[in-house]
């Protein structure tokens, strides 16, 4: 494993972080939190971000023939760790784009991954159901081949990008009398197609809504219906059938990287901030053994998940299959986490329960706000309890538990 940066990546770091702290004013700030879950931008926020595409940073590791750079994975880590805790979401990230390089045709290579670079792409993952949750095995929205076409019914559930997203990452079952992992396939659906019904689902950032800084504080998600919805048989991607494995290697790709890992120690750099502040219930609490020893063991368990990330780059650097340490991944950082924002709000007392409502909030309710979507992240991109199934079956060589104790 590679723990150290060499002197061509410290040099990008720099020009990154030279690049943020000069370019990103206030007025962009405000014109790109007016926008929703990093789109729709004002005209000030759009010229941020055509600067950005110019430097080639929103496709740094994606092939030069698709709009990319051709640069390598840990180019693109170091420019989206640097805008991720600037509180910055770049590049054409998503499950779509990454299982189009692994899965699709060069046909669909080509008319996708250049317009998610540019950001005129946006796919809204379509795998969750009512009836089923994370589990996908149970997925019962159908796609029936009708000559050239599909015709898609059923429904989805918290699609959270649907009502701003050009494209559904849609995983159906292609074949009815299938069960569970095997008869699905992944469809690349237009989102303005006929039939489809976005409606949304107002979540518990909503009302009041969550500061900026907020993990997981989309204060929308969305249920979308499909009826009698035809689109073309070239948007299979992969083969049919094969759906789960297609999905499979996107969601791999999409959890390692520096957003996802951000996502769960970006609260532990948020209360060494505030504890820095020097005001007098800051260094009262900085002062504190307990706290001090506290934070510390956070701050350690935040490198943790950190350094996962980069065990699993590497191995992707030397060509290796990183599916169970994906998993260990999305274990550990998820679950330290809820353990940093629940710890966080009792180093901070009652006032720490305080909304973005209340003038008596800590900053602004970040941290109460934090609280309300920690748990969140142990559910998104597969439930902990499915990733510590991968590691058991695929990292530990372990026999899958079959029914009343037996192993299969």
């Amino acid at each position: 494993m590679e723990f150290a940066f060499d002197a061509r990546e410290d040099s990008l770091r720099r020009e990154v972080q030279a690049f943020i702290a000069e370019e990103l004013t206030a007025a962009i700030r405000e014109d790109i939190d007016a926008g929703e879950l990093g789109v729709q931008f004002g005209p000030i926020a759009t010229a941020f971000f055509d600067k950005v595409r110019a430097r080639g940073w929103t496709g740094v590791s994606w092939p030069v023939e698709y709009g990319g750079q051709g640069r390598t994975a840990m180019d693109q880590f170091i420019i989206e760790e640097e805008f991720g805790r600037a509180g910055l979401r770049i590049g054409g990230a998503g499950t779509g784009a990454p299982a189009i390089l692994a899965s699709g045709t060069e046909e669909q290579k080509r008319a996708f991954v250049p317009g998610c670079i540019r950001g005129d792409i946006i796919f809204a993952q379509g795998y969750s159901e009512p009836g089923c949750g994370t589990d996908l095995a149970g997925i019962q929205c159908r796609a029936t081949r009708v000559g050239d076409t599909y015709v898609i019914r059923g429904q989805k559930t918290f699609m959270t990008s649907a009502h701003v997203a050009t494209h559904i990452f849609l995983m159906v079952r292609t074949d009815p009398a299938s069960r569970r992992h095997a008869g699905l396939s992944i469809l690349l659906v237009p989102i303005d197609a006929a039939g489809i019904t976005i409606r949304p689902l107002w979540t518990i950032q909503n009302d009041p809504v969550a500061p900026r800084g907020t993990t997981y504080g989309e204060n929308r998600t969305n249920e979308v219906f499909f009826d009698d919805v035809v689109v073309p048989a070239s948007c299979l991607l992969g083969e049919e059938g094969d759906g789960w494995n297609v999905a499979q290697r996107g969601l791999s790709i999409d959890r390692v990287g520096a957003r996802r890992y951000l996502m769960s120690v970006l609260r532990d750099e948020d209360i060494v901030n505030w504890l820095k502040k020097d005001e007098a219930p800051n260094r009262a609490l900085r002062a504190d053994p307990v706290v001090r020893d506290k934070v510390a063991e956070l701050w350690i368990e935040g490198q943790v998940c950190r350094l996962l990330t980069m065990r699993s780059m590497t191995i992707a650097r030397r060509g290796g299959d990183f599916v169970h340490e994906a998993s260990a991944e999305k274990v550990f950082a998820p679950e330290h986490g809820v353990r940093a924002t629940e710890a966080i709000g009792q180093i901070l007392g009652p006032h720490a329960q305080l909304l973005s409502s209340s003038p008596e909030a800590v900053e602004e309710g970040v941290f109460a706000h934090n609280l309300l979507g920690a748990f969140q992240s142990t559910i998104n991109h597969g439930s902990v309890q499915v990733m510590r199934d991968q590691i058991a079956r695929k990292g530990l060589g372990l026999p899958r538990p079959g029914k009343r104790g037996e192993t299969v």
